[in-house]
């Protein structure tokens, strides 16, 4: 990316650009780790630190079974001293180091060089792309990753909305500018309700990009991931933003290229979003055939005799909760968290009414359209994609 030829580029393209443009990115031409660097992370402090991971490591890759084969893959390795570490203390599990495939996910040719000097280690893979590595069950490590990607700030200010961008006109004096944007667009693009609540937000499109490829991954293929970083649980979003030089805060418009900007994570966005609601039902549907009812439902049943069986039980509470409602024709019906949309398909085909049904899961969602079209009843019920919360 160059800006010589922009007025001004959003927030996160000018992060982008001082971070990991080829030229002058911070993380591309010099190590800034360490107490010579600007910065000093925990493997570096302690090795204790590194160990402990290679514990959960262990522990968490027996959890899944103990496959003979998998992967362990790091998300920006550093200067490389974590993976020094937990390569030695794997050496003491020679079961696990045998069964284990180590991919370092890096993006920076200065630090590639930087980890192969220090770990001392043949069997290593780096990639660039982390779509690209193999259909092994797959543990994902990312200390101090996600808060080095580029994000977004979005401000509301007199009840609208405006996107941070950096006015580069004058090289010589960068400035911060806010230009109104569209957030309910924006919303429906990313199929969440970023805005609600809030004053300030700070998103990062590359921080969901991988989070998805992950999820894809490990739904696919079996695994985990840990995040260790720096971050907060509040609900509410604030403007962490920061750049530090030397072990020093500093203007994250000066210097551009010579010093680190980063973010505190907002960990309760990152429970609340959507992979959150895909981890638990966007996998195969053979599994959900196996424990529930033909209707796919997974709420408690309502067994009027103890001889009902699982399938008259659920549909015994689905007629009773109509009944209660009183729900009459040419009513609507909004089915708030619809599942596998039994209830609604129910409450259209018996009471005659326009019924709504919303879910955050993209299976969910295709399975609940198609039962719909099947049934014959488009023109009552309507299915949507969509971030209720």
């Amino acid at each position: 990316m160059k800006l010589s030829n922009k007025d001004s580029v959003p927030l996160d393209k000018f992060i982008d650009y001082a971070l990991y443009d080829k030229e002058i990115g911070y993380y591309m031409s010099h190590n800034p780790f360490g107490s010579k660097g600007d910065f000093v992370t925990a493997p570096n402090i302690s090795r204790l630190f590194s160990e402990i991971m290679g514990i959960w490591i262990i522990t968490f890759w027996q959890s899944i079974g103990s496959p003979k084969k998998f992967n362990l893959i790091e998300l920006g390795a550093g200067n490389g001293e974590m993976m020094k570490v937990l390569i030695e203390t794997f050496r003491n599990f020679p079961d696990f180091l045998k069964s284990c495939q180590i991919i370092i996910h890096e993006k920076s040719k200065y630090l590639i060089e930087l980890q192969k000097k220090r770990i001392n280690f043949n069997n290593i893979i780096w990639t660039k792309d982390i779509k690209k590595i193999n259909k092994l069950p797959s543990i994902f490590i990312a200390n101090e990753f996600f808060d080095a990607l580029p994000i977004k700030q979005f401000i509301k200010k007199n009840q609208n909305w405006f996107e941070r961008h950096v006015n580069i006109k004058n090289h010589n004096n960068f400035e911060f500018i806010d230009k109104k944007f569209n957030m309910k667009n924006f919303e429906k693009k990313i199929q969440f309700n970023i805005s609600r609540n809030q004053m300030i937000i700070e998103y990062s499109p590359d921080a969901i990009k991988y989070l998805k490829s992950i999820s894809n991954i490990i739904k696919k293929n079996n695994g985990g991931l840990l995040i260790i970083d720096y971050g907060y649980n509040e609900t509410k979003m604030k403007n962490t933003l920061q750049a530090i030089s030397n072990h020093k805060y500093v203007n994250i418009l000066e210097n551009i290229g010579k010093a680190d900007i980063t973010y505190n994570l907002n960990f309760n966005f990152i429970k609340k979003s959507k992979m959150n609601v895909s981890h638990h039902y966007d996998i195969s549907d053979d599994l959900y055939d196996l424990f529930l009812d033909p209707k796919r439902q997974y709420s408690c049943a309502y067994f009027k005799n103890e001889n009902d069986s699982l399938e008259i039980a659920q549909n015994n509470k689905i007629q009773h909760i109509i009944k209660k409602l009183n729900i009459r024709p040419n009513q609507k019906v909004l089915d708030i968290g619809c599942g596998w949309g039994s209830l609604a398909i129910d409450i259209a085909k018996s009471a005659q009414c326009e019924v709504t049904g919303i879910t955050l899961s993209e299976n969910q969602f295709k399975y609940c359209t198609q039962r719909a079209k099947e049934l014959n009843l488009e023109n009552q019920l309507t299915f949507k994609l969509m971030d209720y919360r």
